[in-house]
């Protein structure tokens, strides 16, 4: 097999993590509330709230339409099991599967975890509840927060998957993946933060997530590193001596 393209692994994981660090040192919460004051109008609520469009397309719809692609990437990794034509994509298909399954899995155990509650539920935004940092003392509630980190946002971030299946097949098309992943997780984040179900911080920490999950996959699963200079002067011998 031909080796990957050359990936600075270092970078590209010791960013997210500063970026993690930083979030957990900085004060989040004050561009969280100011961002999240843009949508919200104390007569009316969160101005995306009751937006038909935002729920039933861009959330509803949407999130189905990741959840089938989920599924036929299944449905493709086991036909690929058997003697198919989709026997030679079994490796990334396997790939797509894993990072695509812990992309979403992690979520709800983690909202479960942090307790950190919704906007739509804080006091500051006509909602009963104290707020909470995700580091901290949380209040006793009666109805514990599940929004960190951000589920809706994940099923668009969670197909970064993609790139990295197709960076070493098909390059440009890796990169209009990427674009297209980091996109439709945006457009997620934005409307769930209209409709007052998430912060700024909670997005990009599922953001994060994915990027780190897609990322230590692609290394276990499909990474091929190029030989060495000595293992290539050896075959070179032994081709040479063969010959």
């Amino acid at each position: 097999m031909q080796p990957s393209r050359p990936f600075n692994f270092l970078l590209w994981s010791g960013l997210p993590l500063l970026v993690m660090a930083l979030l957990l040192l900085v004060d989040v919460p004050r561009l969280d509330f100011a961002l999240a004051n843009l949508f919200y109008d104390p007569q009316t609520g969160f101005i995306g709230r009751h937006s038909a469009f935002l729920e039933d397309v861009l959330h509803d719809r949407a999130k189905q339409a990741v959840i089938l692609l989920g599924v036929l990437a299944v449905v493709g990794f086991v036909a690929s099991l058997l003697p198919t034509r989709l026997r030679p994509l079994r490796r990334p298909l396997g790939y797509l599967v894993l990072a695509l399954g812990v992309s979403t899995a992690i979520v709800m155990p983690l909202k479960a975890v942090t307790a950190v509650q919704c906007p739509w539920s804080l006091a500051e935004f006509g909602g009963v509840e104290p707020y909470s940092p995700l580091l901290g003392h949380h209040a006793f509630v009666d109805k514990p927060g599940r929004c960190w980190p951000g589920g809706h946002a994940s099923a668009g971030f969670s197909l970064l998957a993609l790139y990295f299946v197709l960076r070493d097949r098909r390059p440009r098309l890796a990169k209009v993946a990427l674009v297209g992943a980091l996109a439709l997780g945006g457009l997620f984040s934005l409307g769930r933060m209209m409709q007052g179900a998430h912060f700024l911080s909670h997005n990009l920490w599922t953001l994060l997530f994915d990027w780190m999950i897609s990322l230590v996959c692609y290394r276990l699963v499909l990474y091929r590193p190029a030989p060495a200079p000595e293992a290539l002067a050896e075959d070179e011998v032994a081709s040479l001596s063969s010959s």
